[in-house]
């Protein structure tokens, strides 16, 4: 039985673009961000890769991403599923915020400890692991099922609400999911095992020249 998950992280959002915390934000994609999402569905039709059913969150860019995908393989009719448990990390306060001048305000040091630690929070915000409270319980109820019992599945999600889950799936501590990156628009491909561990993982590197 084909126990598949494929993991994507939407296109350049237009906060990307501007070095702006994102959070709950909710802008649109980039000209180059469209072209990531198609670019990343064509990948994967290419590699042969068709899907039963979609997850994405409650947010637009993550949204539009799905969309394109589906589009790109000639899948535009399956189900999608849409919840803000899907949603990326809450910055709060620094929702909307440039990186630069954040780093500027309050230092590299505690900047980077509110954006790759796993249990710190930003102010008025969600740390990783109060994002992986909410991401890992809906995995399991609504997406972890569907796998296991043949459906194949595409997610596509945040860079913070897709690390919550990668964590768990690669079985990282809280010091390595500090240096885990998901590249926008590069899907993550993982096989199951029988007892839900992982029993294959490839990533389909992102063609930065548009293919």
């Amino acid at each position: 039985m084909e126990r598949l998950l494929v993991l994507t992280r939407h296109g350049q959002s237009e906060f990307n673009r501007r070095n702006l915390f994102t959070g709950w934000r909710d802008p649109d994609l980039t000209e180059r961000g469209i072209a990531e999402a198609e670019a990343a569905g064509r990948r994967l039709k290419r590699e042969g890769f068709s899907f039963d059913v979609a997850f994405t969150s409650g947010l637009v860019r993550a949204q539009r991403t799905c969309a394109l995908m589906l589009d790109a393989m000639g899948l535009a009719g399956i189900p999608v599923m849409r919840d803000r448990a899907l949603n990326e990390r809450d910055y709060g306060d620094l929702a909307g915020l440039d990186k630069d001048e954040a780093r500027t305000r309050w230092g590299d040091e505690q900047v980077h400890r509110w954006r790759r630690s796993y249990d710190v929070r930003p102010p008025g915000g969600e740390s990783l692991k109060d994002t992986a409270a909410r991401v890992l319980p809906y995995y399991i109820a609504a997406i972890l099922p569907r796998v296991m019992r043949g459906e194949r599945v595409l997610m596509a999600a945040h860079g913070n609400s897709l690390r919550a889950l990668v964590m768990v799936l690669d079985r990282l501590d809280s010091d390595a999911v500090a240096t885990l990156e998901i590249r926008t628009g590069e899907p993550l491909v993982y096989r199951l095992a029988a007892d839900t561990t992982v029993a294959e993982k490839r990533v389909l590197p992102r063609d930065d020249a548009g293919g």
